[in-house]
Protein backbone atom coordinates (compact mmCIF):
# COMPACT_ATOMS: atom_id res chain seq x y z
CA UNK A 1 0.00 0.00 0.00
CA UNK A 2 1.32 3.63 -0.92
CA UNK A 3 2.08 6.19 1.59
CA UNK A 4 1.11 9.78 1.39
CA UNK A 5 4.65 11.46 3.26
CA UNK A 6 3.96 13.22 6.21
CA UNK A 7 4.90 16.72 6.21
CA UNK A 8 8.43 17.78 7.53
CA UNK A 9 8.35 18.83 10.77
CA UNK A 10 10.52 22.12 10.10
CA UNK A 11 6.63 22.55 9.28
CA UNK A 12 4.54 24.44 12.16
CA UNK A 13 3.18 21.98 14.72
CA UNK A 14 -0.71 22.24 14.78
CA UNK A 15 -0.77 20.39 17.37
CA UNK A 16 1.09 20.99 21.13
CA UNK A 17 0.98 19.41 24.16
CA UNK A 18 3.21 19.81 26.93
CA UNK A 19 3.63 17.86 29.86
CA UNK A 20 -0.09 17.50 30.11
CA UNK A 21 -1.58 15.77 32.96
CA UNK A 22 -4.53 14.87 35.04
CA UNK A 23 -5.17 13.44 38.22
CA UNK A 24 -8.72 13.18 39.95
CA UNK A 25 -9.37 13.77 43.37
CA UNK A 26 -9.05 11.06 45.73
CA UNK A 27 -7.28 8.89 43.35
CA UNK A 28 -3.34 8.00 44.26
CA UNK A 29 -2.14 7.73 40.42
CA UNK A 30 -2.35 10.15 37.81
CA UNK A 31 -4.94 9.11 35.09
CA UNK A 32 -2.91 11.03 32.52
CA UNK A 33 0.96 11.97 33.29
CA UNK A 34 3.74 14.46 31.94
CA UNK A 35 2.33 14.09 27.98
CA UNK A 36 4.17 15.94 25.67
CA UNK A 37 3.57 15.63 21.65
CA UNK A 38 3.70 17.41 18.64
CA UNK A 39 1.88 17.10 15.37
CA UNK A 40 2.12 18.02 12.37
CA UNK A 41 -0.28 19.11 9.34
CA UNK A 42 0.21 15.44 6.74
CA UNK A 43 0.73 13.33 10.06
CA UNK A 44 -1.42 10.21 10.85
CA UNK A 45 -0.57 9.47 14.83
CA UNK A 46 -1.92 6.06 16.66
CA UNK A 47 -2.16 6.75 20.38
CA UNK A 48 -1.28 3.26 21.60
CA UNK A 49 -2.48 1.47 24.72
CA UNK A 50 -4.29 -1.13 25.90
CA UNK A 51 -8.40 -0.36 27.44
CA UNK A 52 -7.51 1.75 30.78
CA UNK A 53 -4.19 2.93 29.51
CA UNK A 54 -5.03 6.62 29.60
CA UNK A 55 -5.72 7.23 25.64
CA UNK A 56 -9.22 8.57 26.16
CA UNK A 57 -8.82 10.65 29.09
CA UNK A 58 -5.89 13.17 26.77
CA UNK A 59 -8.54 12.63 24.26
CA UNK A 60 -11.15 14.48 26.54
CA UNK A 61 -8.90 16.90 28.38
CA UNK A 62 -7.43 18.09 24.89
CA UNK A 63 -10.78 18.42 23.86
CA UNK A 64 -11.91 20.40 26.53
CA UNK A 65 -14.21 17.62 28.55
CA UNK A 66 -11.47 17.45 31.04
CA UNK A 67 -9.86 20.07 32.46
CA UNK A 68 -6.08 19.44 33.21
CA UNK A 69 -4.44 18.84 36.92
CA UNK A 70 -1.16 20.38 34.76
CA UNK A 71 0.48 21.26 31.66
CA UNK A 72 -0.96 22.58 28.35
CA UNK A 73 -2.05 22.14 25.09
CA UNK A 74 -2.67 24.10 21.34
CA UNK A 75 -4.58 22.96 18.87
CA UNK A 76 -4.46 24.89 16.08
CA UNK A 77 -2.60 27.23 17.98
CA UNK A 78 -6.21 27.90 20.52
CA UNK A 79 -5.66 27.03 24.00
CA UNK A 80 -7.25 23.73 25.11
CA UNK A 81 -8.37 25.11 28.55
CA UNK A 82 -8.62 28.99 27.93
CA UNK A 83 -10.46 28.48 24.45
CA UNK A 84 -12.09 24.87 24.50
CA UNK A 85 -14.98 26.69 22.31
CA UNK A 86 -12.41 27.32 19.48
CA UNK A 87 -11.04 24.13 19.69
CA UNK A 88 -14.26 22.08 19.32
CA UNK A 89 -15.25 24.30 16.29
CA UNK A 90 -11.90 23.50 14.06
CA UNK A 91 -11.74 19.90 15.01
CA UNK A 92 -13.44 16.92 13.62
CA UNK A 93 -14.46 14.98 16.95
CA UNK A 94 -15.32 10.96 16.96
CA UNK A 95 -16.13 10.13 20.55
CA UNK A 96 -14.60 6.92 22.00
CA UNK A 97 -18.32 6.40 24.25
CA UNK A 98 -20.50 8.23 21.30
CA UNK A 99 -23.51 9.58 22.57
CA UNK A 100 -26.21 10.67 19.79
CA UNK A 101 -30.08 12.10 20.36
CA UNK A 102 -31.85 8.81 20.45
CA UNK A 103 -35.11 9.81 18.69
CA UNK A 104 -33.29 12.00 15.96
CA UNK A 105 -32.60 10.24 12.47
CA UNK A 106 -29.44 9.91 11.36
CA UNK A 107 -30.41 12.75 8.86
CA UNK A 108 -32.27 15.03 11.55
CA UNK A 109 -29.03 14.74 13.77
CA UNK A 110 -26.14 15.67 10.67
CA UNK A 111 -28.85 18.32 9.54
CA UNK A 112 -29.08 20.30 13.19
CA UNK A 113 -24.76 19.42 13.59
CA UNK A 114 -24.41 21.13 10.24
CA UNK A 115 -26.12 24.02 11.00
CA UNK A 116 -24.53 24.36 14.06
CA UNK A 117 -20.84 23.76 12.37
CA UNK A 118 -21.98 26.27 9.62
CA UNK A 119 -19.38 25.40 7.19
CA UNK A 120 -20.56 21.96 5.82
CA UNK A 121 -20.59 20.89 1.79
CA UNK A 122 -23.89 18.92 1.80
CA UNK A 123 -22.68 16.95 -1.25
CA UNK A 124 -19.87 15.72 0.59
CA UNK A 125 -21.83 14.89 3.53
CA UNK A 126 -24.32 12.51 1.26
CA UNK A 127 -21.28 10.87 -0.28
CA UNK A 128 -19.55 10.19 3.14
CA UNK A 129 -22.84 8.82 4.25
CA UNK A 130 -23.30 6.86 0.92
CA UNK A 131 -19.51 5.49 1.10
CA UNK A 132 -19.84 4.58 4.80
CA UNK A 133 -23.42 2.65 3.97
CA UNK A 134 -24.75 5.02 6.70
CA UNK A 135 -28.56 4.35 7.80
CA UNK A 136 -29.96 8.11 8.15
CA UNK A 137 -33.44 7.04 7.92
CA UNK A 138 -34.00 5.13 11.31
CA UNK A 139 -33.79 6.73 14.58
CA UNK A 140 -30.61 6.66 16.08
CA UNK A 141 -31.63 4.91 19.41
CA UNK A 142 -32.41 2.08 17.21
CA UNK A 143 -29.57 1.64 15.36
CA UNK A 144 -26.37 -1.08 16.34
CA UNK A 145 -23.63 -0.10 17.39
CA UNK A 146 -21.68 0.44 14.17
CA UNK A 147 -24.48 2.32 12.56
CA UNK A 148 -24.41 4.32 15.18
CA UNK A 149 -20.55 4.54 14.51
CA UNK A 150 -21.05 5.45 10.97
CA UNK A 151 -23.18 8.39 11.82
CA UNK A 152 -20.36 9.53 14.06
CA UNK A 153 -17.26 9.01 11.61
CA UNK A 154 -19.48 11.07 9.17
CA UNK A 155 -20.32 13.92 11.64
CA UNK A 156 -16.34 13.88 12.37
CA UNK A 157 -15.16 14.51 8.70
CA UNK A 158 -18.33 16.38 6.95
CA UNK A 159 -16.92 19.70 7.08
CA UNK A 160 -13.36 19.04 6.37
CA UNK A 161 -11.30 20.17 9.13
CA UNK A 162 -7.82 20.23 9.05
CA UNK A 163 -7.32 18.44 12.31
CA UNK A 164 -9.13 14.94 13.36
CA UNK A 165 -8.84 13.47 16.97
CA UNK A 166 -10.79 9.86 16.70
CA UNK A 167 -11.01 7.69 19.88
CA UNK A 168 -11.06 4.10 18.86
CA UNK A 169 -13.00 5.26 15.67
CA UNK A 170 -13.45 1.57 14.05
CA UNK A 171 -14.50 0.29 17.09
CA UNK A 172 -17.98 -1.58 15.98
CA UNK A 173 -17.50 -1.43 12.08
CA UNK A 174 -17.13 -4.36 9.96
CA UNK A 175 -14.09 -4.82 7.76
CA UNK A 176 -15.23 -3.39 4.43
CA UNK A 177 -16.98 -0.03 6.41
CA UNK A 178 -13.02 -0.28 8.21
CA UNK A 179 -11.66 -0.21 5.02
CA UNK A 180 -13.71 2.57 3.59
CA UNK A 181 -13.04 4.72 6.74
CA UNK A 182 -9.24 4.25 5.93
CA UNK A 183 -9.62 5.69 2.49
CA UNK A 184 -11.25 8.75 4.15
CA UNK A 185 -8.11 8.82 6.73
CA UNK A 186 -5.95 8.88 3.98
CA UNK A 187 -7.90 11.29 1.54
CA UNK A 188 -7.82 13.41 5.29
CA UNK A 189 -3.93 13.09 5.03
CA UNK A 190 -3.58 13.98 1.24
CA UNK A 191 -5.06 17.29 1.97
CA UNK A 192 -2.53 18.03 5.01
CA UNK A 193 -4.92 17.01 7.96
CA UNK A 194 -3.26 16.35 10.96
CA UNK A 195 -5.19 12.96 12.40
CA UNK A 196 -4.98 11.75 15.39
CA UNK A 197 -6.70 8.31 16.67
CA UNK A 198 -6.52 6.44 19.53
CA UNK A 199 -6.42 2.68 19.38
CA UNK A 200 -6.02 -0.86 20.66
CA UNK A 201 -5.67 -2.83 17.39
CA UNK A 202 -2.19 -2.18 16.60
CA UNK A 203 -3.12 -3.79 13.14
CA UNK A 204 -5.46 -1.27 12.11
CA UNK A 205 -2.85 1.47 13.14
CA UNK A 206 0.19 -0.18 10.73
CA UNK A 207 -2.85 0.34 7.71
CA UNK A 208 -2.39 4.05 8.34
CA UNK A 209 -0.21 5.63 10.55
CA UNK A 210 3.11 7.45 10.22
CA UNK A 211 4.10 7.70 14.11
CA UNK A 212 2.68 5.32 17.45
CA UNK A 213 3.02 6.83 20.42
CA UNK A 214 2.53 4.06 22.95
CA UNK A 215 0.61 4.80 26.27
CA UNK A 216 1.08 3.19 29.92
CA UNK A 217 -0.66 4.09 32.74
CA UNK A 218 -1.55 7.27 31.62
CA UNK A 219 2.19 7.78 30.82
CA UNK A 220 4.12 7.99 26.80
CA UNK A 221 6.57 5.35 27.43
CA UNK A 222 7.75 5.44 24.32
CA UNK A 223 7.57 7.24 20.28
CA UNK A 224 8.30 4.83 16.99
CA UNK A 225 7.50 5.80 13.20
CA UNK A 226 5.57 2.66 11.81
CA UNK A 227 8.69 1.81 9.76
CA UNK A 228 10.89 1.85 12.94
CA UNK A 229 8.45 -0.97 14.34
CA UNK A 230 7.92 -2.77 11.60
CA UNK A 231 11.73 -2.94 11.23
CA UNK A 232 12.15 -4.23 14.65
CA UNK A 233 9.86 -6.87 14.29
CA UNK A 234 11.20 -8.34 11.45
CA UNK A 235 14.53 -9.15 13.36
CA UNK A 236 13.39 -12.44 14.91
CA UNK A 237 15.28 -16.25 14.44
CA UNK A 238 14.02 -19.55 15.04
CA UNK A 239 17.14 -21.27 15.66
CA UNK A 240 17.83 -25.18 15.78
CA UNK A 241 21.08 -26.20 17.44
CA UNK A 242 22.67 -29.97 16.88
CA UNK A 243 23.29 -29.76 20.82
CA UNK A 244 22.49 -27.58 23.78
CA UNK A 245 21.44 -24.13 22.82
CA UNK A 246 24.66 -21.75 23.52
CA UNK A 247 22.80 -19.43 25.85
CA UNK A 248 25.59 -17.81 27.63
CA UNK A 249 27.38 -17.16 24.23
CA UNK A 250 23.75 -15.48 22.72
CA UNK A 251 23.21 -13.14 25.90
CA UNK A 252 26.57 -11.40 25.37
CA UNK A 253 25.42 -10.29 21.88
CA UNK A 254 24.45 -6.65 22.25
CA UNK A 255 20.58 -5.67 21.31
CA UNK A 256 20.01 -9.75 21.44
CA UNK A 257 17.13 -11.29 23.59
CA UNK A 258 16.25 -14.67 24.01
CA UNK A 259 12.60 -14.35 23.48
CA UNK A 260 11.89 -18.49 24.20
CA UNK A 261 14.15 -21.79 24.45
CA UNK A 262 13.99 -25.17 24.88
CA UNK A 263 17.05 -27.09 25.29
CA UNK A 264 18.82 -27.49 21.61
CA UNK A 265 16.05 -24.52 19.99
CA UNK A 266 15.92 -20.99 20.32
CA UNK A 267 13.72 -17.59 19.52
CA UNK A 268 15.82 -14.95 19.45
CA UNK A 269 14.95 -10.98 18.64
CA UNK A 270 17.75 -8.57 17.28
CA UNK A 271 17.76 -5.16 17.07
CA UNK A 272 20.83 -4.86 15.89
CA UNK A 273 23.89 -6.16 13.50
CA UNK A 274 22.57 -9.56 12.15
CA UNK A 275 26.75 -10.18 11.79
CA UNK A 276 27.40 -10.38 15.50
CA UNK A 277 24.28 -13.01 15.62
CA UNK A 278 26.55 -14.97 12.64
CA UNK A 279 29.45 -14.91 14.22
CA UNK A 280 28.57 -16.87 17.67
CA UNK A 281 26.43 -19.55 15.05
CA UNK A 282 29.58 -19.92 13.21
CA UNK A 283 30.75 -21.24 16.22
CA UNK A 284 28.38 -24.11 17.16
CA UNK A 285 26.74 -26.82 14.77
CA UNK A 286 23.19 -25.22 14.10
CA UNK A 287 20.42 -27.86 12.51
CA UNK A 288 18.27 -25.12 11.04
CA UNK A 289 17.61 -21.22 11.15
CA UNK A 290 14.59 -19.48 9.74
CA UNK A 291 13.24 -15.77 9.85
CA UNK A 292 9.88 -15.31 11.75
CA UNK A 293 8.55 -12.01 10.61
CA UNK A 294 6.46 -11.22 13.36
CA UNK A 295 3.66 -8.58 13.04
CA UNK A 296 2.98 -5.57 14.41
CA UNK A 297 1.02 -6.75 17.01
CA UNK A 298 3.02 -9.36 18.43
CA UNK A 299 6.13 -6.71 18.62
CA UNK A 300 3.73 -4.39 20.41
CA UNK A 301 2.96 -6.82 23.20
CA UNK A 302 6.20 -7.82 23.16
CA UNK A 303 7.45 -4.29 23.42
CA UNK A 304 4.48 -3.20 25.99
CA UNK A 305 5.69 -5.76 28.61
CA UNK A 306 9.39 -5.51 28.35
CA UNK A 307 8.60 -1.55 29.61
CA UNK A 308 6.28 -3.16 32.13
CA UNK A 309 9.00 -4.76 33.79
Amino acid sequence: MNKVKAASNDAIPSVKINKLSKQYPGVDRFSLKNLSLQLYPGEVYGFLGPNGAGKSTAIRTLMGFIKPTSGSATINGYDIDAQSLQVRQSVGFLSGDLALYPKMTGRQYISYLSELQGSCDKHYTRTLAKRLQANLDRPLGELSRGNRQKIGIVQAFMHKPSILILDEPTSGLDPLVQETFFELIREAKQRQATIFMSSHVLSEVQKICDKVGIIREGELIAEKDISEMAYDAAQTFDIVFSKTAPLVDLKKIKGLKIVSHNNSQVRVHINGKLSHLFAVLAQHEVRSIDAHNLDLEEAFIHFYKEKAR
